[in-house]
Order: structure tokens, then C-alpha cells, then sequence
């Protein structure tokens, strides 16, 4: 993983408050305080064109709709197919709730 590079005690410290949020609206505020708007929109951007890519939208459609790049699009769909399925996983879970709800 890309990430093992940056493994220790501050990156652990950080998904550990992730996972201690228990609401939407924590999230909010923790992301509002924690990084730019910047940086919360491309998170959220990449994670609705992998939803894209997975449910078999062409890259035109996903720049069309979401404003990616088409290397932000191919570095996702990268991801998607020799990643570590980390986004399999959320959208799995996504999907699951809102099915349950």
C-alpha cells in the first residue's frame, strides 16, 4: 500500500478520530475544522466517480456530472481494479444502508 509510507502514531491518530464520529453532522464538523473545502470536495468527488465507474458511466459522463479530470477519473478507476477494493467496501456498506433504510 501507498499509504505504509506514511504509517505511524499522527496518521493513526487521525483515523482514529474518523472512526470515533458518530454522525453525519460530527463529520461535518470535523472535516469543516480539519481540512480545506477544497480538500473535502475532492474527497467527495472521488468517491462518487468511483460510484460512477462502478455502475458503468463513461468518462464523459462522470466529467460531465461530477467536474473530475480525466486523470482524477483514471487514477479512481486504477484504484478500482488494482487498489486495495477500499472502495468496493464503502460503497458495499453505503448501498446496504440505504437498501435497509
Amino acid at each position: 500500500m501507498q499509504i505504509d509510507k506514511l504509517r505511524g502514531k499522527e496518521l493513526d491518530q487521525l483515523f482514529k478520530a474518523i472512526l470515533s464520529l458518530e454522525t453525519i453532522e460530527e463529520c461535518y464538523e470535523l472535516f469543516d475544522d480539519l481540512a480545506t473545502m477544497n480538500e473535502v470536495q475532492s474527497l467527495a468527488q472521488r468517491l462518487e466517480v468511483a460510484r460512477m465507474l462502478r455502475e458503468g458511466d463513461t468518462y464523459h459522463a462522470i466529467e460531465d456530472q461530477t467536474g473530475a479530470s480525466t486523470a482524477t477519473i483514471s487514477r479512481v478507476k486504477r484504484c478500482l481494479n488494482y487498489g486495495n477494493d477500499a472502495y468496493q467496501l464503502v460503497l458495499d456498506r453505503i448501498y446496504e444502508k440505504e437498501k435497509s433504510k
